[in-house]
């Protein structure tokens, strides 16, 4: 079959190397110049900074694809282990490295707080490696019809039931640690799912496994070398790539009506298929690409994902000392930020960044004397109460004066801010890198499916539909939509 694959990301990537698997023919067309989608590069002046996902976890995930091409991942891909993978900085001045390896990490604990909250530490990464085995195949890794193929694993679900997956994970967490500044630090990454951890449930700690159990890696080049490498290995594989070729409809047989018949570029060319997978952001392409056919429910009405303003700049002069690859740095009130940002729809009043030193340990990526810097602060998305018009100068100022003051450097020879009017202007929903939340009803079979019966031939990838956001769900979701493809050649 000859499928056309809209979008050069890792889910466009991951789709196009489990397509050649199963024997199609696929072209790329891609918008931009470089592969990668929102895991882009800016290249200037000698810095090569990042600016998409920053954080890399379940290497195995990308190896499939690489292996799905009859490829090894580390003929075009080098990882090493990020290691400590954060420090995570209180507001009282203390101080936590979450290691790689469990011993290791127990014994920081025991350092940091007390030998109680070490074994309990044990017994978290226990509990989530069962949550995790219960999870993947039949609920992540897995595409859904309707909200029946939930009950079909009955047995991973009952386990997932009788571990607590559907109490809310604040409580969850702690119930293993007493210490509130361990329960931030392994309840955060629900802020990756668009929750609070007073909101989220307990089952989403499967991120939380992915993170800081399976550990954090970083490919040499930077995160964009992930996107670079599995491109060229598809290029060898006889894939082509077309870029700087924006897509401007999807074709159908009837018009607005009937199975996919290709791609509009440009304008002007067209390109004949007999199925196309599309990457970019789901409410979008349908607003865009498909004049006549609205987007599902979820995607037009649901509850986005907090944004995030991003700063990514090469800088003069080098890190503190005792700074690592991630930095954490919280606020003061918990509770309170995530109140303002996800329910009041305001920016945090006492904000936790992130600040990522990509240049920290890895030669090539800015100049001798020189770092890279990305800082991250989650805001409101395009549904808050901020004008990002009037305030972006201010905002931008506050975090740049904030990162000066936790002693990184901050003389900019180069530097690009991302704003949710940014982040719109590039295609994403509601002004959000991080799409569609994940509450239980946009999540599974509630999320917007993979493909559409009324476009037949259509299927999406990404982190708008199923499984979800994040470096990991992206590369299955590029697996699910092959599937979902090689179930459309067969009919």
């Amino acid at each position: 079959m000859k499928v056309t694959v809209i979008g050069a990301g890792l889910g466009g990537l991951s789709a196009a190397a489990h397509l050649v698997q199963g024997g199609h023919d696929v072209t790329i067309v891609e918008r931009d110049s470089i592969p990668g989608g929102r895991a882009g590069m800016i290249d200037q002046q000698g810095f090569r900074l990042d600016n998409g996902p920053t954080v890399m976890t379940m290497p195995d995930l990308l190896e499939r694809a690489f292996n799905a091409i009859g490829c090894e991942m580390r003929d075009y891909v080098t990882l090493k282990k990020v290691d400590p993978m954060y420090r995570a900085v209180y507001a009282d001045g203390s101080e936590l490295k979450v290691l790689h390896g469990r011993e290791a990490m127990a014994e920081e604990i025991r350092r940091f707080a007390n030998g109680r909250e070490a074994a309990s530490f044990i017994e978290f990464c226990n509990w989530l490696e069962r949550l995790y085995r219960a999870e993947m195949d039949s609920f992540i890794d897995a595409n859904f019809d309707s909200p029946l193929d939930l009950v079909k694993p009955w047995r991973q679900g009952l386990a997932l039931l009788r571990m607590g997956a559907f109490s809310k994970l604040d409580k969850k967490i702690a119930s293993f640690f007493k210490d509130e500044r361990l329960q931030r630090i392994f309840s955060f990454q629900s802020m990756y799912a668009g929750l609070a951890p007073y909101e989220a449930l307990s089952l989403y700690a499967v991120i939380t496994y992915m993170d800081s159990v399976q550990g954090v890696y970083f490919p040499e080049g930077g995160m964009h070398a992930m996107a670079t490498g599995l491109a060229k290995a598809l290029e060898e594989k006889g894939v082509l790539i077309r870029y700087d070729s924006p897509v401007t409809r999807i074709l159908r047989a009837a018009g607005s009506h009937g199975a996919v018949t290709g791609v509009e570029i440009a304008g002007d060319e067209r390109l004949a298929a007999d199925a196309v997978v599309c990457n970019p952001d789901l409410p979008v392409a349908y607003r865009t690409l498909l004049g006549g056919v609205d987007a599902p429910r979820a995607a037009r009405r649901g509850k986005y994902s907090p944004s995030c303003v991003l700063w990514v700049a090469g800088v003069k002069g080098l890190p503190p000392s005792e700074a690592a690859h991630h930095n954490i740095h919280f606020g003061h009130d918990w509770n309170g930020s995530f109140k303002a940002l996800i329910e009041d729809g305001v920016r945090m009043p006492d904000p936790s960044v992130l600040v990522t030193l990509h240049s920290l340990d890895t030669k090539g990526l800015a100049p001798e004397g020189c770092s890279s810097l990305y800082v991250l602060e989650p805001t409101p998305n395009l549904d808050g109460t901020i004008d990002w018009s009037r305030e972006r100068e201010r905002i931008v100022g506050d975090i740049k004066n904030r990162v000066s003051s936790l002693g990184y450097p901050t003389d900019a020879v180069v530097e690009r801010v991302y704003d949710p009017l940014d982040w719109e202007a590039l295609g994403m929903e509601r002004g959000t890198p991080f799409a569609l939340a994940h509450t239980f009803f946009q999540t599974g079979p509630f999320r917007p499916n993979n493909i559409d019966d009324r476009v037949p031939g259509l299927v999406f990838v990404g982190s708008s539909t199923v499984p979800g956001v994040g470096v990991p769900m992206v590369l299955v979701s590029g697996r699910l939509a092959a599937e979902r493809v090689n179930e459309y050649a067969t009919r």
